[in-house]
């Protein structure tokens, strides 16, 4: 079996990837054309699409911590929306974040006539291409080598800002906030659209959640911290920036920042903020490599692209054709292709994942899959996300004609692809079934989604099985649909460890009552754990029952709903002690008896075993 993606990204990691992504064309190019459309307001324009972003961030923060799988917004789209959905986000993803990438490469040359003023338009091109290579080598060498420099790069540039504004301060012209709302109110919601990009990228962490270490607190701490101190940034240095730069000369470039800089430190400020926006920029092109080719990695795992995309390299453990792909792919824009209406309709393109992804965390908390178990559950459920739909939907409004048709079309071609190659492969069922059959009352689906929740939670929490999870695994489990008592459910036991061990079935029967009558095996109100000691020698097994309706035992009133039955020889004293602690840990979680009594199924039964936070003892 092929190995997974290396964890090897801090919260560092996170908070520089997170980071990284917002600071680039949002900041050193955008402002100019915002302050065009609103003027000062500009600043709130900013903070209005920050306030945006902030359903999808949470949202997305629950989905990556119940989900850290590479892939990211992909994954979480067609695990609760199901394939054909999955294929339009996940495409729409990698095709975005491409874009976004090459964008920020050709954005450089913007830069580099500044400081280098006889450069050509096809040396700018050239420049792109060749970082671009180079953020692929290091992409295939691995990601922690991609982290660190992105780590590195990320400090760097909020140092120079840090001092930008400090230095700005003193020479700011308050007469250039007046008047402060030249073109009304209405001007900063069509502004905010404009910015909304600024932020988009954010997020995208959540593409190597798979490679990111104790992804329950670094995924949403980081993500949380990077939009904190992006937010703060972009507030000041706009703010700053107003202040320092003449309006005329504002609204007509495309250099904002490095105007301030200029207005108070000469042709050498220019200079400085026009390397850090070139840093910028290559931070934003080497993260998106990084996401992008984690979304065809994601895509080709369910068989939705051709199987080469999932191949790791053997040495680096990296998606190595992902990452070649995406580069060539970033390589033919940048050298043969108009990225303006391209680059709008990856805008939209990102305000309808955003959408996407509201939809799929409220079909994943209405779906109540039981192995759907975020260790960060976002606040204000659900009306936070109802309001980002509705505001992602305005935006969408307001972004223009040709991006929405270029993204129409995108839509469609990819819904093709899964009509023609994709959904032949595909047998999963999405959250959303899970949806329709609580509200149909009917069996729809089978438990494949469960099971790989599962499957994710053990990789997620390094959980390392030991015996008693392997006899859980195989134990048999029976859900008892009526009312019994001690006696009915002793004779059930007997009945069924017989035929397990090939035992007497009356002697079974009488080492119950004979164990119950020396003291009860009630061990908590609800709770019953008999154990007998079979002869002979390396004989142990396990038999869980839930009764919703109670079983009634003699020596309490309490009727008992979980009975954990133990029979083991002597020599497995030891073992035996070991699994009454397992037990005693299980249940001691505060939501294990509501859990336990809303399992669906057998196996949604053994899971909530399997799962339980315990201390595990490795087996020899």
């Amino acid at each position: 079996m092929q190995k997974g993606l290396k964890r090897e990204l801090g919260l560092l990691d996170v908070f520089c990837l997170a980071s990284g992504a917002m600071i680039s064309s949002g900041l050193f190019i955008l402002p100019g054309l915002a302050y065009a459309k609103s003027g000062p307001a500009l600043i709130f324009a900013y903070v209005l699409a920050g306030i945006l972003v902030i359903p999808a961030l949470l949202a997305k923060a629950e989905l990556a911590t119940a989900m850290p799988k590479a892939g990211g917004v992909y994954f979480f789209i067609e695990r609760s929306l199901g394939a054909a959905a999955g294929t339009v986000g996940g495409m729409a993803s990698w095709f975005s974040l491409s874009f976004k990438s090459a964008f920020a490469l050709m954005g450089m040359g913007t830069f580099a006539i500044l400081v280098y003023p006889e450069i050509s338009p096809l040396q700018i091109k050239m420049i792109a291409v060749g970082f671009c290579l180079t953020f692929m080598f290091i992409n295939i060498v691995g990601v922690k080598h991609t982290g660190r420099l992105q780590v590195h790069l990320v400090l760097v540039l909020f140092g120079i800002l840090i001092l930008y504004v400090l230095g700005g301060c003193s020479f700011i012209n308050h007469q250039n906030f007046i008047p402060f709302m030249p073109f009304g109110f209405g001007s900063v919601f069509a502004t905010a659209g404009l910015v909304f990009v600024s932020f988009g990228g954010l997020t995208k962490v959540t593409c190597v959640s798979e490679e990111v270490k104790n992804p329950g607190r670094n995924i949403p701490l980081g993500m949380v911290l990077a939009f904190v101190t992006v937010m703060i940034l972009y507030v000041l240095v706009i703010f700053v920036t107003v202040g320092l730069v003449d309006p005329q000369k504002l609204a007509d470039t495309t250099i904002p920042i490095s105007l301030g800089a200029g207005t108070f430190t000469g042709t050498f400020g220019i200079v400085v903020l026009a390397l850090a926006a070139i840093l910028a920029f290559v931070t934003t092109a080497n993260g998106a490599i990084l996401s992008a080719s984690r979304n065809l990695l994601a895509i080709s795992r369910d068989q939705i692209l051709p199987g080469i995309f999932s191949k790791l390299n053997a040495r680096f453990r990296t998606p190595h054709v992902p990452i070649i792909f995406t580069a060539l792919f970033m390589i033919a824009v940048i050298l043969f292709l108009d990225l303006e209406d391209l680059a709008k309709t990856a805008s939209t393109l990102k305000i309808l994942l955003f959408t996407l992804v509201n939809i799929s965390l409220i079909v994943m908390r209405e779906s109540k899959i039981q192995n759907y178990r975020p260790t960060f559950r976002s606040p204000l459920y659900p009306w936070i996300y109802i309001i980002g739909i509705v505001g992602y939907l305005f935006l969408l409004s307001q972004i223009g004609k040709v991006p929405l048709l270029i993204a129409g079309g995108f839509i469609i071609v990819s819904l093709v692809w899964y009509m023609i190659y994709a959904r032949a492969q595909i047998g999963r069922f999405s959250a959303l079934i899970h949806v329709i059959e609580r509200i149909t009352d009917s069996k729809l689906v089978d438990n494949s989604l469960h099971s790989e929740l599962k499957d994710i939670l053990i990789e997620r929490d390094g959980i390392v099985e030991d015996r008693f999870d392997e006899l859980i695994k195989k134990c048999v489990i029976l859900d008892v649909p009526n009312a019994s008592t001690d006696d009915e459910i002793f004779s059930l036991l007997a009945e069924t460890i017989s035929q397990d061990l090939e035992l007497d079935q009356k002697a079974l029967y009488e080492l119950f009552w004979e164990r119950e009558k020396q003291s009860s095996t009630v061990l908590a109100p609800g709770l019953a754990v008999p154990h007998i000691v079979l002869e002979g020698t390396g004989k142990f097994d396990i038999v869980m029952v839930r009764c919703r309706e109670g079983i009634k035992f003699s020596c309490t009133p309490h009727p008992v709903h979980t009975l954990f039955a133990l029979v083991g020889s002597i020599d497995e004293r030891n073992f035996h002690l070991r699994a009454l602690s397992a037990i005693a840990q299980i249940v001691q979680d505060k939501e294990f008896d509501e859990n336990w009594m809303k399992a669906r199924s057998i196996e949604a039964l053994r899971d909530i075993v399997l799962l339980a936070e315990r201390k595990r003892i490795k087996a020899g």
